[in-house]
């Protein structure tokens, strides 16, 4: 009797822990990210063509998918080049984005393109953190965006996911946003991740283009529960239970699904809602592109073609212009495009940064190398710029060039002329240890003709040092990096570049 009457108040105590903890709702969302998309098509994998194809096929199963790109697309692109990232707009517009966030080389051709090819791109364009010039909201971009399924009337019976738009806070420094606004990312999100909530949003979205160490802090603050990042191009997914971070590669190589579970229940008496997320990443290479933005494609390649696929030379030796290699050391093509400069405009010494070189690729030795192929590596329409500048100038230089090497940055130094030593170990501004100038030791005192490109000479990727150095050949004399590089190397047939010791970690 007493077991009886045991097993019943057990019976009870679980019919009523089930009554109280009521499951009113389900509902599934899905987030489908992509980020750092330059290229239309690809043979292997990604490419604007196979990311809409994905995309299509993703929302051609039906139920809520909420397509997000996370920024970077229309530069540094081949053809941005010469259209000034036009194509890109006109093949994302194939398959319409959702969501839209700018990267820092949505600026990279000034503040008028900007705002037209922002105009001109379907879907939700989001920056809470960015504001014209006197303060006042850009047009046509939100700072946030409240999402809501099933019926709003009922609370039982709906949730709403409240995303928020933050750009890349340093696209001052990487890029040229003119007198554009930007605020703190971090500061920005969390700021609207409040009114988010209190506006009644059971979860929070931040989709994001920001660096590593801005994508650390966001999630940290605990603000957001889910953070949908670009600008690193890495493959990344990070959960701990409670908070999730994904970021998908580059060039559509990747794409990734956030597939959300959503009860929405009720809990002693109070509305509860949980989520649970499941996570696909998806290798387009087992995507066939799509039909209808191969067409487009085909017309822009036929029209690069004939300008593009013209031999330059070979070269003797392997060339790796994969960001890792560029961004963190020395590299034979560093060499060899610093080399050109130095050359083109007969300078004692150049200096070049590594996050210009975007080929992301490798040559092997015996290649033909391109029109398309020098252009591919440097599409940002750069010129060689002449300076001259003190060596005081030229140490700061490469302090700033190492100060962030730890993170990969785009700032990292390729030299001609000249070798260094720095040890990363050491507080940033304090790692170069030797710089050798020919034979000699650099002369703080000393004038030196020092080529580099124009985004540094105008202070991009922190080099603010060189913005006081003496114009020998400024913009209207100066010629395209790119067709420095030409000249070049069809003057040589074959170059030989390789690593020599010009930059040495410690």
């Amino acid at each position: 009797m007493i077991k009886l009457m045991k097993r019943t108040a057990l019976a009870a105590a679980f019919a009523l822990a089930t009554l109280s903890s009521a499951i009113a709702a389900d509902f599934d969302v899905t987030f489908l990210l992509v980020n750092d998309i330059y290229k239309m098509h690809d043979d292997k994998r990604g490419g604007v063509a196979r990311a809409n194809a994905l995309a299509r096929s993703e929302r051609a199963k039906g139920g809520n998918l909420v397509y997000v790109h996370a920024g970077d697309t229309i530069s540094p692109s081949l053809l941005s080049g010469f259209d000034q990232g036009e194509h890109m707009v006109e093949l994302l517009n194939v398959v319409p984005l959702d969501i839209f966030i700018p990267g820092n080389h949505e600026f990279d051709f000034g503040k008028e393109i900007f705002y037209e090819r922002m105009k001109a791109l379907k879907g939700n364009i989001l920056a809470a953190n960015l504001r014209n010039p006197d303060g006042s909201a850009i047009d046509g971009i939100k700072d946030t965006m409240m999402l809501t399924y099933g019926d709003e009337s009922d609370p039982m019976n709906s949730v709403k996911i409240g995303v928020v738009g933050l750009t890349a806070d340093d696209s001052p420094v990487k890029s040229n946003p003119g007198d554009l606004k930007f605020t703190s990312a971090t500061e920005t999100g969390i700021a609207k991740a409040k009114e988010l909530r209190e506006a009644g949003a059971d979860i929070i979205v931040a989709a994001t283009h920001a660096n590593r160490q801005v994508d650390r802090e966001m999630f940290d603050s605990g603000a957001f529960d889910i953070i949908l990042t670009g600008d690193d191009h890495d493959l990344m997914l990070f959960y701990d239970g409670r908070k999730a971070m994904v970021e998908s590669s580059e060039d559509g190589n990747y794409m990734t699904a956030v597939d959300l579970a959503i009860s929405v229940g009720e809990s002693r008496g109070n509305r509860r809602v949980r989520w649970h997320p499941n996570f696909r990443i998806m290798d387009t290479a087992e995507t066939e592109p799509d039909p209808e933005t191969m067409k487009k494609v085909a017309g822009y390649e036929e029209l690069l073609s004939k300008e593009l696929d013209v031999s330059l030379g070979t070269t003797d030796t392997e060339l790796d212009t994969r960001k890792a290699s560029v961004r963190t050391g020395e590299t034979a093509v560093g060499n060899l495009i610093s080399d050109a400069m130095r050359q083109a405009v007969g300078a004692d010494v150049a200096i070049t940064n590594g996050g210009g070189i975007r080929g992301n690729t490798q040559y092997d030795a015996g290649s033909t190398l391109t029109r398309r192929h020098i252009l591919t590596e440097l599409p940002f329409g750069n010129k060689t710029l002449l300076l001259e500048v003190d060596g005081a100038t030229i140490r700061k230089a490469l302090e700033n060039g190492v100060s962030q090497v730890e993170n990969s940055a785009g700032r990292f130094p390729h030299v001609s002329g000249m070798s260094f030593t720095y040890d990363a170990s050491k507080p940033a501004g304090e790692r170069v240890v030797e710089i050798m100038v020919g034979d000699g030791p650099l002369d703080d005192a000393a004038m030196y003709k020092l080529a580099t490109n124009d985004y540094m000479a105008g202070g991009g990727d922190g080099y603010t040092v060189l913005r006081g150095g003496k114009v020998l050949l400024g913009d209207l004399d100066g010629k395209l990096m790119a067709n420095d590089v030409m000249a070049y190397i069809r003057a040589a047939g074959a170059v030989n570049a390789k690593v020599e010791g010009r930059i040495k970690g410690m």
